[in-house]
Parts: C-alpha cells; sequence; structure tokens
C-alpha cells in the first residue's frame, strides 16, 4: 500500500447525529485534492449508532477506515488513531467540525512547512470565532492561563481540537501518552517540548456549536489534576529519553 500524504482522524463518541455531515464535507473537500488521503474513524464506547453509521460509510469509501476503541476518552481514541495512520502528515479532526475543513490545509506543505507539529489556534494573530458566548470564551481564557502558568507558557491555544503531526513525531509521542482523557493534548504538547519539537499555532476560523461535550467546570478540574499527573510522572522518570 502506498503511503499517503495526509491521514485524517476523526475521535467519535457519541457522534451518530453530526458524524454523517462531517464526513460528507471532510470527503469532498478530500476527493478535490491533488495529493493522496485516508479517514480513520476512531469509535469509542458509545451507546447511540456512531459505529454503524461510520460502517455504512465506510463501506462507500475505500480511503476511509472505522477503528472500534473499547477504552473511552477522547486521548484513547486519537492515540488509536495516531499510530495506526499510514500519513506523512496526520491531522486531529473533532467531529463537530468547528473548524471548517478547508482550513486544513494552512497545517500542511506546501502552505506550511518546516515543523514538527502545527495546532489550530483560536487565539493566534489573525484567527476569527463565530456565535462563541462571551462566558465561554473567558472560560476558555481562564483554563489557558492555568494551562500557561502550571505547564506550557507561551502557547495560547492547547485545547483547540486541529492538530497536525509529522509521521515520525506522532509515532514517537503518541507512543508515550499515558493520559487517556481531554488533557491528552497537554500532555502531548509537553512531551513535544521536552524533546524540543518545533511547534506552530495556525489561527483558524473556529465556530462555536451549542451542543459541545465540553463540560467547563468539571474538565477544567480534570486538567489540572492531569497536569500534576504529568509533573509526577516526568519526577519518576517516565518521560526519560535516550538522546
Amino acid at each position: 500500500m502506498n503511503t499517503p500524504f495526509l491521514s485524517i482522524i476523526i475521535p467519535a463518541y457519541n457522534e451518530e447525529a453530526r458524524l454523517p455531515r462531517t464526513l460528507e464535507q471532510v470527503l469532498l473537500f478530500l476527493n478535490k485534492q491533488n495529493y493522496s488521503f485516508e479517514v480513520l474513524i476512531v469509535e469509542n464506547g458509545s451507546s447511540d449508532r456512531t459505529f454503524a453509521v461510520a460502517q455504512e460509510y465506510a463501506g462507500m469509501h475505500s480511503n476511509l477506515m472505522i477503528l472500534k476503541e473499547a477504552q473511552r476518552g477522547k486521548g484513547n481514541a486519537v492515540r488509536r488513531g495516531m499510530l495506526e495512520a499510514k500519513g506523512e502528515y496526520r491531522f486531529i479532526c473533532d467531529a463537530d467540525l468547528s473548524m471548517p475543513i478547508e482550513e486544513v490545509a494552512k497545517f500542511i506543505p506546501p502552505q506550511l512547512t518546516d515543523f514538527d507539529i502545527a495546532i489550530g489556534s483560536r487565539e493566534a494573530p489573525g484567527a476569527i470565532r463565530y456565535n462563541e458566548p462571551s462566558y465561554r470564551h473567558f472560560g476558555g481564557r481562564a483554563i489557558n492561563f492555568l494551562i500557561q502558568t502550571l505547564i506550557l507558557s507561551g502557547l495560547n491555544d492547547t485545547q483547540c481540537g486541529f492538530k497536525c503531526f509529522r509521521a515520525e513525531v506522532a509515532e514517537d509521542l503518541f507512543r508515550q501518552q499515558t493520559l487517556t482523557g481531554w488533557s491528552f493534548d497537554i500532555e502531548i504538547l509537553y512531551l513535544a517540548r521536552k524533546k524540543k519539537l518545533r511547534i506552530v499555532e495556525i489561527p483558524i476560523d473556529w465556530y462555536f456549536y451549542a451542543d459541545s461535550k465540553v463540560s467547563a467546570v468539571r474538565d477544567a478540574l480534570k486538567m489540572i489534576s492531569d497536569i500534576f499527573q504529568i509533573h509526577i510522572n516526568a519526577l519518576r522518570g517516565k518521560y526519560d529519553f535516550k538522546t
């Protein structure tokens, strides 16, 4: 099998309603490009028809693969997709498609070169947020303040669900990942910093959808706990590597 240029990994938990529209838009865009691609949907622990809906699309498109991950957690789903993907570039794409799929061009050559990880940013100069309530924006800024203070200074939007990795970087980082939930991004970026990899923030257009699964208070508390766990892991040598 030839190596695809781009792999798009879509973690999907209870996405029966949103997945068809997202896949239609993703495939419509990709089929117009002059590079090879694959799309991996990683269903993990859904209680609705997410897996069945994904299977229907996989049956119609040879470059679409559906993976069933038994363990819940976005981090579990993303890790599975990243390590099973074959693309030269591997792109995490949230199932709500709150960033228009056309923006993926900003994350890959020829528009972007000389990078290891490109992270979508709703805060970088040129980014535009649409329809986001002010309470949600300020809550996100408070969470980012904590993240920058406690572990990742200088990164203005670590939790946006759109990120691109070079293949060898993805293989390396996701094999060391230990967190399985929403905070996996922080651990991956911490590891990338530790390895002195090149991280670039990409300004994106981003649309707020009211049916987001994020719970500001619950997820913020869990994130703080996970940040301390990352520091504990580091002290115990879990992230040590040979240079």
